[in-house]
């Protein structure tokens, strides 16, 4: 412990000169650094440096794919002298297989692919078909408006339909069919549009409730809110009626029936009663702040037809991949966007301000994503591939907390669970055989359907749930850290057993003598960076006691450990 204890102290690798170069004295590379650095200038704050080469590709490698580079891959990066190097990289990444396994896990957390059965039992296989499906657009990068549509429109059985598992989400029992529309359309807004306060306009006018916060929603009536939940009141579910020993026993056929209202005849269920005003009993469906409405029966392909084309669409997910990449929103809570605050040629009335800490930027955003028809891939190598992302989270001035809005350095965010897992599995060498039920075995915990897994393996289950994986449902995923972390990462067996000189990638690393290359080399594969001068030292210091092999093999143990627990491991900087 005492050994570990130094490497734990070790400082970080200083910068250099090269390195000290502000990013607001670049030539911006679009118009996410003209707005940034703009706004940088004008209250007078300046930038950080840009990361460093070895910062960037651990960040970027992580961010992209939830893997930290090989150190070959390191290596590589650090020798090439090309001006595009930092731009080949962010292409290659995009076309990784491990790119399709994070931003398959993004995407299912986002769109609550899980087996959890607090609404329903929809069992692994519905959690499957969807799997597959989110898995297949991501691969193929296909573009927002036809997924949404698809989402929103989709029937058939869920056991066989990818799609038909988005329906199924909203299916609310206990209650009238009421809940299940209004779920449906809670569900929606939130997702596609940023707009989480249907949830509070389901029950009430927002008079009164969200005066305080959202300018949008202070003036919407809980009939409007019931007019857009209208779109689901043609959505049915039919049980298999099949023997309980038939493969298809709790599967469900969700369609789309031909007649039927959002009726105000409830005076149970998950919200308050819904009762009729004046001489409305009955509610077609009506888009927000637009009128329109559906020219047929198929009410739910209706909404996924005009949906995409809601300003809010593009908003709410230009803003969703800005926060994954930078570390916050430029509109927190992500969640809440107001409509009446985000136009910056179009401003709200005193005392409200603009939303968006960039507003501008936001909306350039937004509509580059939506004249790209909504690519996802175009987008998230845009904002990679601009200096604002590609800064230092070093910060050499002063920072107060009235500059965190400024995005004048780089926000570090705390590692996945699977991303904590499969850096310490791949270091190692040594994986474990997870088997998610009815799909083929997987290695790595990025490629597990959803967090209920690995149900062949509750040891690793139970670290994984350490990092707040959460369960797409009533636990959503979580970038807080806390003791057990700390516990877990120093003394769970996942950790102790693959710090060993026995695992197949560690018995290989540990055969190179040159002692100042083999503590490089594990510094590489388990923090994605060369040790600093003192690190190397401390440790070079250590190895030179050894007296046998046994002994070196212990003090590198020890410095994997060490490794492992310095406070970066768990970050992506």
């Amino acid at each position: 412990m005492d050994r570990t204890n130094q490497y734990g102290r070790a400082s970080s690798r200083p910068r250099t000169k090269a390195d000290s170069v502000r990013a607001s004295t670049l030539e911006p590379r679009s118009f996410i650094d003209e707005e940034i650095f703009g706004a940088l200038v004008a209250r007078g704050i300046p930038s950080a440096a840009m990361s460093t080469d070895e910062e960037f590709i651990r960040r970027v490698t992580l961010d992209l794919t939830g893997k930290l580079p090989t150190p070959a891959d390191i290596r590589a990066f650090l020798a090439d002298d090309s001006a595009a190097k930092r731009d080949d990289l962010i292409d290659r990444l995009l076309a990784t297989p491990a790119y399709v396994d994070k931003w398959t896990m993004w995407w299912g957390d986002l769109l609550e692919n899980c087996s959890f059965p607090a609404l329903f039992d929809r069992r692994q296989d519905g959690r499957n078909v969807y799997y597959n499906y989110i898995k297949d657009f991501v691969q193929k990068n296909r573009t927002l408006r036809e997924v949404s549509y698809e989402l929103l429109a989709a029937n058939g059985n869920h056991f066989d339909v990818g799609v038909a598992n988005f329906p199924m989400t909203a299916k609310t029992s206990m209650g009238p069919a009421q809940d299940t529309y209004d779920q449906g359309m809670v569900k929606t807004a939130t997702y596609f549009l940023g707009m989480a306060q249907y949830d509070c306009l389901l029950c009430h006018n927002g008079r009164g409730h969200l005066d305080e916060i959202n300018v949008w929603g202070a003036r919407q009536t809980r009939m409007d809110a019931w007019k857009m939940a209208a779109h689901f009141a043609h959505v049915t579910y039919a049980n298999s009626g099949l023997p309980a020993t038939d493969f298809y026993f709790y599967s469900v056929t969700v369609s789309e029936k031909a007649t039927g209202t959002y009726d105000l005849n409830t005076t149970t269920g998950n919200r308050p009663a819904r009762q009729p005003v004046g001489t409305t009993k009955s509610l077609t469906p009506v888009y927000r702040d637009t009128g329109a409405t559906p020219k047929d029966a198929n009410w739910r392909a209706a909404l996924g037809g005009i949906l995409w084309q809601d300003p809010m669409f593009s908003t709410n997910f230009a803003n969703r991949f800005w926060r994954e990449l930078m570390g916050m929103g430029l509109v927190e809570p992500y969640d809440m966007l107001d409509p009446d605050r985000l136009d910056p040629d179009n401003p709200p009335e005193d005392p409200w301000t603009l939303q968006a800490t960039h507003p501008v930027l936001l909306k350039k955003l937004a509509q580059y994503f939506a004249d790209s028809d909504f690519d996802v891939k175009g987008l998230l190598r845009l904002i990679a591939r601009s200096n604002a992302y590609q800064m230092s989270s070093r910060y050499d001035g002063d920072w107060t907390l009235d500059m965190v809005s400024s995005f004048a350095r780089h926000y570090p965010r705390r590692l996945w669970a699977e991303e904590v897992h499969d850096i310490i599995a791949t270091g190692s060498g040594q994986f474990n055989n997870y088997t998610p039920i009815r799909l083929p075995a997987v290695k790595l915990a990025m490629q597990l359907p959803e967090p209920a897994e690995p149900n062949n393996d509750g040891s690793t289950a139970n670290f994984l749930n350490t990092f707040l994986r959460g369960n797409r449902d009533s636990q959503p995923r979580s970038a807080s850290l806390s003791i057990l972390q700390r516990l877990a990462i120093m003394n769970d067996p996942f950790i102790v057993n693959r710090v060993k000189a026995t695992t197949p990638n560690l018995a290989t690393i540990f055969k190179i003598a040159d002692n100042t290359q083999v503590i490089e080399e594990i510094y590489l594969t388990f923090v994605g960076r060369k040790p600093s001068i003192v690190e190397q030292q401390v440790a070079l210091d250590l190895l030179s006691t050894a007296a046998t092999a046994a002994d070196r093999n212990t003090y590198l143990e020890d410095l994997v450990w060490a490794c492992i627990n310095k406070a970066d491991f768990l970050f992506s900087y």
